[in-house]
C-alpha cells in the first residue's frame, strides 16, 4: 500500500513540473507562431497555426496618423470586397496560407493583405538567424518584393 502512495506521489510531482524554455521544444515549423513587432515599432501582429496553413492577425498599430480616429474604430474600407468593407482592421488577418516548407526551413506560398491600399500580395516568411523574421511580399518573383522585418514581443 506504501509503495502505491509513494508511486502516485511521484506521479502528480512529475505532473506539477512547470513547462519552460528549457524543457520545452518548439517544432521547426511553430517558431513562427507568436507575437511580433515591426522593425519600424508601428504595428504588432499575432501569428497562429490553423490546421498546415499560418496566419497572421492585426493585433495594434500606430494610429498617431489621425487621433480623431483610434485604432479601434478604423475599418477595411478599401477592401475591393464591398461586404468586408465596414470589418474592423483590429483583429483582421493580414496573412494567410503560409505552408511551411522543411528543405528550406521557410515558410511560402501565403497572402499578405495591406489594409492601408486593399491589395493582396504573395508572400513569404523565414527566421533569421539573428531570431527576427522576414516577410516578403512581392507580386509572382520575390526579387522584385518587398521585406520587413519583425522581432518578438514577450
Amino acid at each position: 500500500m506504501m509503495k502505491r502512495i509513494a508511486m502516485v506521489g511521484l506521479m502528480l510531482t512529475g505532473l506539477s513540473v512547470p513547462i519552460t524554455a528549457s524543457n520545452y521544444k518548439v517544432e521547426p515549423c511553430e517558431r513562427i507562431c507568436g507575437k511580433w513587432r515591426s522593425e519600424k515599432k508601428n504595428c504588432i501582429v499575432q501569428v497562429y497555426r490553423d490546421d498546415d496553413d499560418y496566419k497572421a492577425k492585426l493585433l495594434w498599430f500606430d494610429d498617431s496618423d489621425d487621433p480623431s480616429r483610434p485604432m479601434e474604430t478604423r475599418v477595411d474600407y478599401k477592401n475591393p470586397d464591398k461586404s468586408l468593407r465596414s470589418r474592423k482592421v483590429i483583429g483582421m488577418n493580414v496573412v494567410e496560407d503560409l505552408e511551411y516548407k522543411p528543405k528550406t526551413d521557410s515558410w511560402e506560398n501565403g497572402i499578405i493583405y495591406d489594409a492601408q491600399t486593399g491589395k493582396k500580395w504573395n508572400s513569404s516568411a523565414q527566421i533569421l538567424p539573428d531570431g527576427a523574421m522576414k516577410v516578403t511580399g512581392y507580386w509572382h518573383f520575390k526579387f522584385i518584393g518587398r521585406s520587413m522585418n519583425f522581432y518578438r514581443v514577450q
